[in-house]
Order: C-alpha cells, then structure tokens, then sequence
C-alpha cells in the first residue's frame, strides 16, 4: 500500500500545509524508501535533493510514514547542519571551515561575507540571490580559503574575490518599455 499524506486524519492540518510539490515530493520519498534500514536519512536527502529543502510541516508526514516519532525526525533534521528547513536563495554560498581553510584566513572571509551579504550562517538574503552556509572541507586545501557556489568550487577567495564573485551573479532588473 502507497503512503499518503492525506492517509494521516490525526496530522491532517500539518499536512495540509504543504504544497502539491511538496506533498508529491515527501511522499514520493518515503513510498521509494521506507523498505530501505534506517530509512530516514535517505528520504531526508531525497526530498532535499527534490525541494532543496525539508519543509517542517513534513515532518508529521514522514515521522508517520516511517513509523517514528516527531521528535526522531526533527533530531535528525537539527542534528545534520545541512538540511535545510526553507527554500534557499538563487545562489547558495558555503564557506569550507576546515583546518585548512582557517589556517588560510576563512574566518576573516565568513566576516567579510556575513558583513556583504548582511546575513548569517544559514539563512538568506531579503532579495532571495543568495543563503550563507557552512561547509566542512570542500577537498580543495591546496587553494584554501575555498568557497561553493551552487556547484562550483572557487579557490584562494579572498574578499575581494568575494566581492567579484557576488556581483557576477546578482541577477540585473532589466526594465522594458513600451514605445
């Protein structure tokens, strides 16, 4: 029998608050692998990798699809960083805080971009271009600082690289008019 969100009388008002993607998306997820040991973090990563995110009002939906409680699902989701509970920006931004990465002055670039970009870690910019994020190694020491955007790994970033690398992804209003 496939799961279903709207199966769930007892959590039906949180359910009822995710979106048609949503819903399709969590469900899809926990039908495909609720068979799978230790079943929730791949339908946490799937959902994540369909969304980009893990909607809070999913959690009663996957905690019953799996047979867990509330407080199991949202563990895991608080517990691993990268998870993400709302829809990122455009662009998302991580800062690698590796060993490495420090030693080559990253802690001076999370400041510069947290002052840049006028956010912190984990969260996203007013205009939704851009959500800061920390990241644990990027495998690419030798360049250290090293910074992902979206899928791109940037090396030896310095604030000024920064700097740069954020204007050339602002997206420009481009205004027409009518002759």
């Amino acid at each position: 029998m496939e799961y279903s969100a709207s199966h769930s009388p007892s959590r039906g008002a949180l359910s009822g608050s995710l979106t048609e993607q949503e819903h399709t998306a969590v469900n899809e997820a926990i039908n495909a692998l609720k068979s799978k040991a230790g079943a929730l973090l791949p339908v946490l990563h799937h959902i994540q990798g369909t969304l980009q995110y893990v909607p809070p009002s999913a959690v009663p939906v996957i905690a019953k699809g799996l047979n867990l409680s509330d407080a199991d699902v949202h563990g895991v989701m608080s517990f691993y960083h990268e998870f993400r509970q709302s829809p990122p920006g455009a662009h998302v931004i991580q800062i690698c805080r590796a060993e490495s990465c420090q030693a080559m002055g990253s802690k001076s670039l999370e400041q510069h971009a947290c002052s840049r970009l006028g956010i912190d870690y984990h969260q996203t910019t007013t205009d939704n271009n851009f959500t800061l994020e920390p990241v644990y190694c990027l495998g690419n020491c030798m360049n250290s600082p090293s910074v992902r955007v979206n899928d791109q790994v940037y090396g030896e970033m310095t604030d000024e690289e920064f700097d740069l690398l954020l204007s050339g992804l602002l997206t420009k209003v481009i205004e027409v008019q009518s002759p």
